[in-house]
């Protein structure tokens, strides 16, 4: 756990300014502190509390200016600061083109959609991509990539490697042959939250000093959470989700890495137009708001009804989607799975 959350954790509910009827209410609630307050949303902290709405918000106010060191700062601010606009090409210049030439370096970036959509497609391609580079949109280091559900994809990683020429026609030949890929893609196993904290805290940061790696990907990031914890454990899960998301952007932020953190989805059966979702689907990240709200950049990939064919290959019909981000419009790209990796598919390929 870092100083900021050991902080939340001693910082007693008396020192807040607030009327001592909403404090008692928050310790027959046995909240003892402002963290606890902090990682409950508004309706629930209402319905433990019985306080009222105006009461529920002075509280959160409250407890934010306490704990917070310094003013806000607006996502798009802290977008702008990131390393003069460097980006971690995907490989495929029309899926770039969605992405404003591809991840951003500063900040978390999820990738969220259905079991075969072609998600952990992607994190293998951009662990290859990194190691170009930089005049070819790579960041000229290697990957760690962390499974917390399946063993790692390694026949098609090697699948990839071998196609690498096909998928990168902008770069020279001769450049491609020199990389030696699959001893720069560094692999871990997480099967819990103890492993991965472990991992995140010691192998992963060690291996960023060092600069033997400048992209991390977790693949994925709902499986150990929805795994560990009952659904009446809610509120230790928060806190949970809230450390990990805290470990990625400080390790992002400090060593200027790209995170890409893969992700379930889980069936929406609400009409409402405020979804957190894309555009039309009827599913949506898994996680919740607690983790939307610890992400940057928000992709979804989908399959969507019919295949394209290329020679002697054919592949479902996919779409890669921005559903938020700072710095990018909501829109998407119909893209195909081939042999070299993932591709946009445009107009002349149909």
């Amino acid at each position: 756990m870092n100083q900021n959350h050991k902080d939340l954790d001693h910082k007693d509910l008396d020192q807040l300014e607030l009327h001592p009827r909403i404090i008692a209410a928050l310790k027959r609630a046995q909240l003892k502190s402002v963290r606890e307050v902090l990682c409950v949303s508004g309706p629930d902290l209402q319905r433990l509390t019985c306080l009222s709405g105006s009461d529920v918000q002075q509280l959160l106010s409250a407890a934010a200016t306490t704990c917070r060191r310094h003013p806000p700062i607006p996502a798009l601010l802290l977008h702008r600061r990131s390393d003069s606009g460097l980006r971690l090409s995907v490989g495929c210049p029309v899926l770039d083109e969605l992405l404003r030439g591809g991840l951003p370096v500063g900040g978390v970036t999820e990738l969220s959609g259905e079991s075969g959509a072609g998600k952990t497609q992607l994190g293998l391609q951009l662990c290859l991509s990194v190691q170009y580079p930089t005049q070819y949109r790579g960041l000229n280091s290697g990957a760690v990539y962390i499974c917390t559900e399946d063993s790692f994809p390694i026949r098609r990683l090697q699948q990839l490697i071998r196609n690498q020429s096909c998928l990168r026609s902008d770069v020279p030949p001769s450049l491609i042959s020199s990389l030696q890929f699959s001893d720069h893609v560094y692999i871990e196993h997480a099967a819990d939250l103890d492993s991965l904290q472990v991992c995140l805290s010691r192998r992963v940061p060690l291996l960023l000093a060092r600069g033997l790696v400048r992209l991390l990907v977790v693949d994925s990031v709902a499986a150990l959470f929805r795994s560990e914890f009952q659904a009446a454990d809610w509120l230790e899960r928060t806190k949970q989700l809230l450390t990990f998301s805290s470990t990625l952007h400080h390790l992002s932020l400090e060593f200027t890495t790209p995170v890409l953190c893969i992700n379930q989805v889980t069936d929406v059966f609400s009409s409402s137009g405020e979804s957190l979702g894309p555009l039309s689907s009827n599913v949506s990240p898994a996680l919740g708001l607690a983790w939307a709200n610890q992400v940057m950049v928000r992709l979804m990939m989908r399959r969507l009804q019919g295949t394209v064919a290329r020679g002697d290959q054919s592949s479902a019909l996919r779409r890669l989607e921005v559903v938020f981000a700072p710095h990018l419009a909501r829109s998407g790209r119909d893209a195909a799975v081939w042999r070299e990796g993932v591709r946009g598919v445009t107009s002349s390929d149909r």
